[in-house]
């Protein structure tokens, strides 16, 4: 299962932390190109999604799309 997650909402997120890409990857555990790569994605698994909400300090329904 996949959600669609937005790429706007994570970065207002990121943006409330002060948070850079490279600090949401070292937070997630992953490179800044890994990191970049699954931004860039438009679906991303349910896992990937709750990491990168535990990783933004975030309820995981704040980044997916409506």
């Amino acid at each position: 299962m996949e959600e669609k997650v937005s790429k706007n909402k994570i970065d207002l997120a990121r943006a409330n932390r002060c948070m850079t890409v490279s600090g949401l990857a070292e937070a997630y555990g992953v490179s800044r190109t890994r990191m970049n790569m699954i931004l860039n994605q438009r679906e991303v698994t349910v896992v990937c999604a709750g990491r990168l909400a535990h990783a933004l300090g975030v309820d995981v329904t704040e980044i997916i799309e409506d």
